[in-house]
């Protein structure tokens, strides 16, 4: 006979196994919508601080506050603000909020680092430059016919001068993305790889894609230097004209899937 405790345990196993599954709502979370607001009042200040012009619809659109009409608000002002972003406005404002009362040196890390190494490219052209190892004579050697301290100094004066090229031409590129607003975190990565490729892109030019005027004994430090220059600031155009031959070769060697 059951007694009235084992009818007690074996209701609350029925219980437990006939717990209520949770309820899935489709649509937009409300964490999305909340984001949405969020970028849309800071699009709403930063055109407003910096005096750009502002569709009026805007305004009817955020009063509704449907999920449709924040859609279309957003849509409008991200083109109203363009080139900036809703990222890069996000990105700037906690800058400015995270680094109170420090300069500005201090609030832009990837400004401040970017200095900090034009500083020390710099130092190091000037200190190799002093160097009676760099000269016409060592430099026309190049990397084959060199070696030893004058080969290390050498190849410190050209990197030098890549590194500075490449820094010259994303100082520029910082300082108008700062002006523009359109600063977002991925570019410190972004700025890192590129001074990397332009060091390398600056020896390429300057060490193996040499121009010569009659023979290996005209090129001087004027054409050397500059090749790496050019090669740092241009980096990404050597990266092309690179990927642009190889492509070439492959299409030689594999056949185009195309059929006649």
């Amino acid at each position: 006979m059951a007694t009235a405790t084992n009818i007690s345990k074996a209701t609350d196993k029925t219980v437990k196994t006939i717990s209520p599954k949770p309820e899935i709502v489709p649509g937009i979370s409300k964490e999305i919508i909340h984001k949405l607001s969020n970028e849309i009042n800071n699009m709403l200040s930063y055109a407003i601080f910096n005096g750009i012009t502002i569709n009026t619809e805007v305004n009817t659109l955020i009063q509704n506050s449907t999920v449709d009409d924040l859609i279309n608000s957003h849509n409008i002002l991200c083109k109203n603000i363009s080139p900036a972003t809703p990222k890069s406005i996000e990105y700037t404002k906690k800058l400015r909020e995270e680094e109170k009362g420090k300069t500005l040196f201090s609030k832009l890390p990837l400004v401040r680092n970017l200095i900090i190494l034009s500083i020390i490219f710099l130092i190091a052209f000037i200190i190799t430059g002093l160097s009676p190892e760099v000269n016409n004579d060592s430099l026309d050697k190049g990397i084959m016919d060199n070696q030893g301290l004058s080969l290390l100094l050498n190849l410190g004066f050209l990197t030098a001068i890549s590194g500075l090229g490449v820094l010259f031409y994303l100082l520029k590129n910082v300082s108008t993305a700062v002006k523009n607003g359109t600063l977002v975190p991925e570019d410190t990565i972004y700025y890192v790889a590129l001074i990397i490729l332009g060091v390398i892109a600056g020896l390429i030019s300057s060490e193996i894609i040499s121009f010569y005027q009659k023979d290996a004994q005209q090129i001087n430090l004027f054409n050397k230097g500059l090749m790496a220059l050019i090669g740092g600031f241009s980096s990404d155009a050597i990266f092309s004209i690179l990927q642009g031959i190889i492509d070439r070769i492959k299409a030689i060697f594999i056949p185009s899937n195309s059929t006649t």
